[in-house]
């Protein structure tokens, strides 16, 4: 495959959509599985590649003892989409984001955009550090591919792939210097993401903060459409810890 993204044509046909209402479950149990620390019902990322646990069924109870089981008491950790938790659990916080899927989404190369590797990591926590497009860790490149544009060797724009429920992948980490803005590198890179996801079969999705407004609008210009609002909560598991963790 092209590391800029490959040619790709547009994607007429969608995979199956019910499985992006618990995309972290079907990642964590499908193309992800040996990333996952799992228990029962309950499954997470480690904390150095993205901080965050599913549920296979948020509504079940049995499913949240796996998940206390997993991560131990008195221990924080991000679930999503849950918007409710069970007595014992606490919430600690909350947000929501909106779910969109790029079936319409022109997939095309960069030819200015270079793969990006575990070498690059401290350049892209910079990157991520000044423009906060979203959490990435040390480890989050495991998760799959992420290309980048340098400006005199300086690395300005940022976009890659995250979560990749079965028949789909998500497009995260999107972001551009302040100081490049305004050139399109964010929706070049976007595409040829797009084109590299398409390829290998899958098609494109994306997750914005529902206050976000700027991002969405973008996104739905450029062929992506909404789908969901997606739940997301920080939570401390029952109990009381003898080392305060955060997971």
């Amino acid at each position: 495959m092209d590391v800029r993204g490959g040619g790709a044509s547009l994607r007429l046909t969608a995979p199956d959509t019910s499985v992006l209402d618990n995309a972290v479950w079907a990642a964590l149990t499908g193309p992800h599985a040996h990333l996952a620390d799992r228990v029962g019902h309950a499954a997470r990322y480690p904390d150095d590649v993205y901080a965050v646990a599913a549920l296979a069924d948020p509504g079940d109870p049995a499913a949240w003892a796996d998940l206390l089981t997993l991560v131990g008491p008195g221990t924080t950790v991000r679930i999503k989409p849950v918007d409710r938790v069970p007595d014992g659990w606490e919430v600690l916080g909350g947000g929501e984001g909106v779910q969109l899927v790029g079936t319409a989404l022109r997939a095309e190369p960069a030819p200015e955009a270079v793969r990006l590797g575990p070498d690059d990591v401290p350049e892209i926590l910079d990157l991520v550090a000044r423009t906060r497009p979203g959490p990435f860790r040390r480890r989050t490149i495991a998760l799959g591919t992420y290309l980048g544009i340098r400006d005199r060797g300086r690395l300005i724009a940022l976009a890659g792939e995250r979560l990749r429920p079965p028949g789909w992948t998500e497009i995260s980490a999107v972001c551009t210097d302040p100081a490049h803005r305004g050139r399109g590198l964010a929706t070049r890179l976007v595409r040829a993401v797009a084109a590299g996801i398409r390829e290998r079969g899958d098609t494109p999705f994306l997750h914005a903060g529902a206050d976000n407004t700027n991002a969405i609008r973008l996104y739905e210009s450029i062929g992506f459409t909404r789908r969901l609002r997606s739940p997301v909560l920080l939570v401390r598991s029952p109990g009381t810890s003898q080392e305060s963790r955060v997971l």
